[in-house]
């Protein structure tokens, strides 16, 4: 009789360690799952923000490749001035789902004073989807660390505002940039505050260094960062009464 107790308390432990290894493995499975739908939700979100970029033409087409810029509302558009180039000689146009569409000049600036160009379509002509689009600037300066994601018509990807200081000495006036230099959207390109959903600023330039390799002991230049115009700068940039940019 003894023996048949013990063999049932063996078997209620053997159950027990069954169940706890069954809720062990639900729990990890719920976290599993939990994480999944954090990250598509994220994605999802992310993905809202295409509709905000565009590229950016000059006439004849740029040999180097399509440039890029951002739909504010109202019929303007941001991009950086050196991708429009010398509006008076390019003509720029905007170009939606591979439709151009002619531009007014608002404002130009330059690659090494403050890299934007402000440009305008007549908004009628705009697709409706994007006429009823609104985008704000964000009102607080980027911080190290923060999360952002970049914005081109293919794309959009994730990143991080970079330290100012890990930013070469000599460069370091051009100190709001990000990391993921290789796979985030360049020229004119957009950078979102992933939490604001707000316009954090429009991609100028790469940032790289000269390194020397250990193995082949030549001299490369590596890209550790692209800097951004910030949110700040194109404030001050838009013409007053063009729009709220905030």
């Amino acid at each position: 009789m003894a023996a048949s107790v013990i063999a049932s308390a063996d078997e209620r432990k053997g159950t027990k360690r069954y169940i706890d290894r069954g809720r062990k493995s639900a729990a990890w499975m719920a976290l599993l799952l939990l994480a999944t739908v954090k990250v598509a939700t994220a994605q999802t979100s992310d993905e809202t923000l295409l509709a905000y970029a565009v590229n950016i033409h000059q006439t004849p087409m740029q040999t180097w490749g399509p440039g890029y810029g951002i739909y504010l509302g109202q019929g303007y558009f941001l991009t950086a001035a050196h991708v429009a180039g010398r509006t008076w000689f390019t003509r720029p146009k905007v170009t939606i789902s591979g439709q151009e569409f002619p531009t007014r000049v608002i404002k130009e600036g330059q690659l090494e004073a403050t890299d934007l160009t402000l440009l305008a379509v007549e908004e009628n002509l705009l697709p409706m989807r994007l006429r009823l689009r609104r985008m704000r600037l964000c009102d607080t300066p980027p911080r190290p660390g923060q999360e952002v994601v970049t914005v081109v018509p293919e794309a959009v990807v994730r990143s991080r505002i970079i330290a100012p200081e890990r930013i070469p000495a000599a460069v370091r006036r051009f100190n709001t940039a990000i990391v993921d230099a290789a796979k985030t959207g360049n020229s004119g390109s957009g950078v979102f505050d992933v939490k604001q959903r707000c316009l954090l600023g429009i991609m100028s330039r790469k940032i790289s260094q000269k390194r020397t390799n250990l193995v082949t002991r030549k001299e490369e230049t590596y890209d550790i960062a692209k800097y951004f115009v910030p949110a700040a700068e194109i404030a001050a940039f838009v013409p007053a009464g063009t729009f709220d940019a905030r």
